[in-house]
């Protein structure tokens, strides 16, 4: 079954098994809306893994997935994507073949490049939400710049060791640069040192995957401005306003 069936079964009034037990927290609307919905994910490696699979499982209909890296050893520990048998695979595309088996109503289109200055607008232009599940500084102020030049909202993460942390940046709001502040030598965060273990990318990525939900369907109120911030080490949940 493909996206056109699936969309003629809600036409009809009947709602697809696969569905089903999304419907009580979102109804028929929401689930049109996330079949119907474009989101581009930039990075397909700890926490992109889980987002896509995420998004998929609860069916938004179309995936941008840019990412020119491709699967190593070291990845084995938390990308959700990397096995042992697609090592040396490019990320954007083995998130395409796993979807494929997951759930037929959404279309992945694999995009197998860094974002950067020449390609950012096209990637990102024509997206209901762009999702930062990258790994360095320079590439997420692009990826901020360009959303709010586009107009569209940014659901960022980033985590390091047992800590991580989500916002949600509305058209016309500050970016990133609220959070990050280039400075020679520092493309990369903490996380250089405090490593990346499988649990947190899984628990932020879960987050991030929650606020697209909730900004495609108009339920529930999504962190604006506000950047939740959460260390699993010491069960420290708290949120820090933006504006």
């Amino acid at each position: 079954m493909g996206r056109s069936e699936t969309l003629q079964q809600f036409a009809a009034g009947r709602i697809p098994e696969r569905y089903q037990r999304n419907i009580g927290t979102i109804g028929i609307d929401g689930q049109l809306r996330l079949l119907n919905a474009k989101v581009a994910i930039a990075g397909a490696g700890g926490l992109g893994g889980n987002l896509i699979e995420l998004l998929a499982r609860q069916g938004v209909g179309y995936l941008r997935i840019i990412d020119g890296d491709s699967f190593a050893v070291h990845n084995l520990n938390r990308q959700l994507l990397a096995t042992e048998r697609n090592l040396g695979m490019n990320k954007a595309q083995a998130a395409a073949r796993r979807i494929a088996e997951v759930n037929s109503d959404v279309t992945v289109d694999a995009v197998p490049a860094m974002l950067d200055e020449v390609n950012a607008v096209d990637l990102l232009a024509g997206m209901d939400v762009v999702v930062d599940a990258l790994d360095n500084i320079s590439s997420r102020l692009l990826l901020s710049r360009t959303a709010q030049a586009l107009e569209i909202p940014l659901v960022h993460g980033a985590i390091a060791g047992f800590t991580g942390q989500i916002t949600t940046l509305l058209p016309g709001r500050r970016g990133l640069e609220t959070i990050y502040k280039m400075t020679p030598g520092s493309d990369r965060g903490i996380e250089t040192v405090l490593g990346n273990p499988a649990v947190t990318p899984a628990l932020a990525a879960a987050i991030q995957a929650q606020e697209v939900v909730k900004i495609l369907t108009g339920i529930g109120e999504i962190l604006d401005s506000q950047l939740l911030y959460f260390d699993t080490e010491l069960n420290l949940f708290e949120i820090i306003n933006l504006k």
